[in-house]
């Protein structure tokens, strides 16, 4: 198969080929497209032949459940069973954007999508192209990030291509994503509103709306034996460059002193070491591959450098990455997510 790629610069003179990306998913194939968080990887959630398209493309797990996406908040009703008020809130509040919320599904939805599951995963997009094509498409769109499964998210049209040319016929290019780290997953069914996954909507923004919120323990552990994978993002590990990811814990200097001395042990050992470091500590490092992130004082910015770090980081055909941890308050807890999964958590402390 050979794999297209279709600039868009904008939605009205570009529609052509939006159309066309609607027409593949109105037949049933798989489209790659741009959202506000991550290239996601579409098809239509209604048809349970074409979701399998998607696990097939990404060497996903069946067991993994997928995110289905739409363009208008009415389009809420007829994919689930019931609708808390609370949920509508949070709808009202911030739709479109990166929040998915996790709620009874109807029968519509096939248990393909939800990998079994009696609940649904739906968000409404921020990204003009993405809402577009739901829009031209006339179906909810099921789509998980556009990568390989396991391996980091993409955030750009490229790393989508990397990944699956020859496995897609067709690629969105709409530019970098803006969040750049996947949107945040509310389990709406829970007796309290609790965070499966952490994202750009942070735990601050939703206990501001809802007042009471819990972040689930797997948020920065590996999940429970046992325990149902009801998000994307549970499984052990996840996000991962080809180089082993170690992450680094405790007080700022701490951590800089051990990371060069690990990066000198490792190199003396003949391998090629990569640093993520951030403004603060960048130019304490002697040796490796160093990448920045951004500032700590910038969350936000640090977690839309993430993934496009960690990609660099197989450019430059690292063996081993030596993270710091991060603060994990407002867009840190997301970004600690992401990384400890990249590191199948391990952590060493300072």
């Amino acid at each position: 198969m050979r794999t297209r790629v279709l600039k868009i610069n904008d939605v009205e003179s570009d529609c052509s080929a939006i159309l066309e990306a609607a027409r593949l998913i109105q037949g049933g194939e798989v489209v790659a497209f741009p959202t506000e968080t991550v290239y996601g990887l579409g098809a239509n959630a209604l048809d349970a032949t074409a979701v399998q398209k998607i696990f097939e493309a990404k060497g996903r797990p069946g067991d993994n459940p997928l995110i289905v996406h739409i363009s208008k908040r009415q389009d809420v009703d007829r994919l689930v069973r019931e609708l808390p008020p609370a949920a509508s809130t949070l709808m009202e509040r911030f739709w479109p954007g990166p929040l998915t919320l996790i709620l009874k599904k109807s029968h519509l939805i096939p248990d393909t999508v939800t990998a079994g599951l009696d609940t649904v995963a739906i968000r409404m997009p921020r990204h003009p192209v993405a809402l577009r094509l739901i829009e031209y498409s006339g179906v909810p769109i099921a789509a998980p990030s556009a990568n390989r499964s396991g391996h980091t998210s993409p955030t750009t049209a490229q790393h989508v291509l990397d990944d699956l040319d020859g496995r897609i016929p067709l690629i969105l290019d709409g530019g970098k994503c803006q969040v750049g780290l996947e949107s945040t997953v509310l389990d709406m069914t829970a007796e309290v509103p609790t965070i499966l996954r952490p994202g750009g909507i942070t735990y601050e923004m939703l206990t501001e709306v809802l007042g009471q919120v819990r972040v689930d323990a797997s948020a920065l552990k590996p999940l429970k034996e046992g325990q149902p994978v009801k998000s994307p993002g549970m499984k052990y590990a996840h996000y991962a460059p080809h180089a082993q990811v170690v992450v680094v814990r405790g007080e700022l200097d701490q951590m800089v002193e051990r990371i060069n001395a690990l990066a000198e042990e490792y190199i003396k050992q003949g391998m090629k070491v990569g640093i993520l470091a951030t403004h603060e500590t960048k130019d304490y490092y002697k040796e490796g591959k160093v990448l920045v992130l951004g500032s700590r004082t910038q969350p936000a910015v640090m977690a839309s450098n993430l993934f496009s770090a960690l990609r660099q980081f197989d450019d430059l055909g690292v063996d081993v990455v030596f993270a710091e941890w991060i603060e994990t308050k407002d867009e840190g807890l997301a970004i600690m997510n992401r990384m400890l999964r990249a590191a199948a958590f391990r952590v060493i402390d300072a």
